[in-house]
C-alpha cells in the first residue's frame, strides 16, 4: 500500500500525485505515491462551456505512469483518519487502504436546486453532463416545432454562468444556422440579484453587459426559477419563459468526503488547512483544491477554481512528502489573483487582484489570453518525466509570457 495516498485526479490531485514523486525522487527516497479515482481522464473542467466538451480530457495514465505513480481505479467512499485508511469501492468490490500521510483533493460538485422540474436540468460540472447538453442541443433542429425549441435558460450569472450563456450563443447559432433557424435562436440568463456579475467586479460589469448586448443574451434579473417543464421555465414574478433546455450553473460545494474528516469546514464544505495545507488537528492529512479553504495573499482565503487547485496540488504533494522525509514544508503562496473571463463571439475581460481591477487591454489580447488559459496552460505535459517533475515545481510570481496589448 502507497505511504501517500493521494485521492482525487483533478487538477489538484494530479499535481499532488506530481509534487510528491518529484521530491521523493529527489532524495532518491523509498516512500511510495500513488492516486486513488475512477475515472481514467483529468476532465479540463474549465472548458466545459464549449462545444465538444467530450474532448477536453488527458488521460491520467500519461501523466502518472512516467513519474511511477499508479492509479488505483476505485471510488473513495469513507475516511478513518484514527485508523488512517480510506475505504474504496473498485471493479473487484470494497477494499481499505491504509496511508502515512493522506490528500484530500476530490473537488467540489453542483449543487443542485429542488424545486419541481429539476430533474430535467442540465449542466456543465461534469464531463458527462457538458456531453449530455451538447447532444441535446445537436438534437434541437429536429425537435418538434414551437415556442422555446432554440430557446436556453442559464441559471445563475456568476462566473459560470456568464461564460456559458455567452458561450452558447454562438454554440446555438452554429446548430441553427444550417437548418435556416438561427433567428430562434435565444439565451436567457436568469439570475436572483438585481446585477450581473457581482462578484466580477463593479469596473467589469459594463464590459461583461456590453458583451451580452452584443450577443443578444437576454437577462431576467431580480427572480428566481420555481419549477421547470418541458416546455418552459416558471419564476418567481409569475411570469414563464418558453425554452427546451436550462442549464444550472448556481453554485457548487466540496466533496461529501470532507464531512467525514473530524475537522472545521467552511460555508462551502471546506476543511480549514494551515499554511502548509495540512488540515487542522489532523497532522496526516493534507487537503488541496476545493476542498480546502486555503490562505490566499493578503488575507484572503484561495477560490474554488483551477487557478488556485494547481498550485496547492503541487504544494500538498511537495508537503505531505516532505512531511515523511523530515525535510523543511513549504508554506502554501499562489500568484497574485486574477480573473480571465470568457465572453464568446464578443471577446473577452481581464481583471487583478481581489478588487477586480479591470485591466484596459483590447478584446482581442483578452482573448488570445483566454484561449491560451484553456488550450495550452492548464493542460499537463504527458508521457515526459522530465517535464512532468518539472512541471511540478511551484514557481510562484512567475507568469508565463504574452504578446503586449496592440492597437
Amino acid at each position: 500500500m502507497p505511504d501517500i495516498l493521494i485521492v482525487g485526479g483533478g487538477f489538484a490531485g494530479m499535481w499532488a500525485a506530481a509534487g510528491a514523486a518529484r521530491l521523493l525522487r529527489a532524495h532518491d527516497a523509498s516512500p511510495t505515491v500513488a492516486l486513488l479515482t475512477p475515472d481514467p481522464d483529468l476532465t479540463i473542467r474549465p472548458r466545459l462551456y464549449e462545444a465538444d466538451p467530450a474532448a477536453y480530457r488527458v488521460p491520467l495514465d500519461r501523466v502518472l505512469g512516467p513519474i511511477g505513480v499508479p492509479r488505483i481505479a476505485a471510488t473513495a467512499t469513507g475516511i478513518d483518519t484514527a485508523r488512517r485508511v480510506v475505504t474504496a469501492d473498485g471493479p473487484e468490490g470494497p477494499s481499505e487502504l491504509p496511508y502515512r500521510r493522506l490528500v484530500l483533493a476530490t473537488g467540489s460538485a453542483l449543487v443542485r436546486p429542488r424545486f419541481p422540474g429539476a430533474d430535467l436540468l442540465h449542466d456543465i460540472d461534469t464531463r458527462d453532463a457538458a456531453v449530455a447538453l451538447e447532444r441535446h442541443l445537436q438534437a434541437l433542429p429536429d425537435a418538434p416545432a414551437g415556442p422555446g425549441r432554440f430557446t436556453v435558460v442559464v441559471a445563475g450569472a456568476g462566473f459560470t454562468g456568464v461564460e456559458a450563456a455567452a458561450e452558447l450563443a454562438g454554440r446555438l447559432r452554429a446548430v441553427a444556422a444550417p437548418r435556416g433557424m438561427a433567428d430562434e435562436v435565444e439565451v436567457v440568463l436568469v439570475e436572483r440579484d438585481t446585477v450581473v456579475g457581482r462578484g466580477l467586479g463593479e469596473a467589469a460589469r459594463p464590459v461583461i453587459e456590453r458583451a451580452l448586448d452584443e450577443l443578444g443574451v437576454v437577462r431576467r434579473l431580480g427572480v428566481t426559477i420555481e419549477r421547470v417543464d418541458e416546455r418552459a421555465v416558471h419564476l418567481s414574478d409569475g411570469s414563464a419563459i418558453p425554452s427546451r433546455t436550462t442549464v444550472w450553473t448556481a453554485g457548487v460545494r466540496a466533496s461529501g468526503l470532507t464531512a467525514q474528516l473530524p475537522a472545521e469546514r467552511d460555508g462551502l464544505g471546506r476543511l480549514a488547512v494551515d499554511g502548509w495545507l495540512r488540515v487542522r488537528g489532523l497532522p496526516e492529512v493534507y487537503a488541496a483544491g476545493d476542498t480546502a479553504a486555503a490562505p490566499a495573499e493578503d488575507g484572503h482565503t484561495v477560490t474554488q477554481s483551477c487557478q488556485h487547485a494547481t498550485p496547492q496540488g503541487k504544494f500538498a504533494g511537495h508537503n505531505a512528502a516532505a512531511d515523511l522525509l523530515g525535510l523543511d514544508r513549504a508554506p502554501f503562496a499562489t500568484d497574485p489573483y486574477t480573473t480571465c473571463l470568457d465572453l464568446g463571439g464578443a471577446g473577452a475581460v481581464l481583471t487583478s487582484g481581489w478588487d477586480r481591477a479591470l485591466r484596459e487591454v483590447p478584446v482581442a489580447y483578452a482573448k488570445a489570453r483566454k484561449r491560451a488559459i484553456n488550450e495550452s496552460w492548464i493542460y499537463p505535459p504527458v508521457d515526459d518525466a522530465e517535464e512532468i517533475l518539472r512541471r511540478a515545481y511551484f514557481r510562484v510570481g512567475q507568469r508565463r509570457p504574452m504578446p503586449e496589448p496592440t492597437g
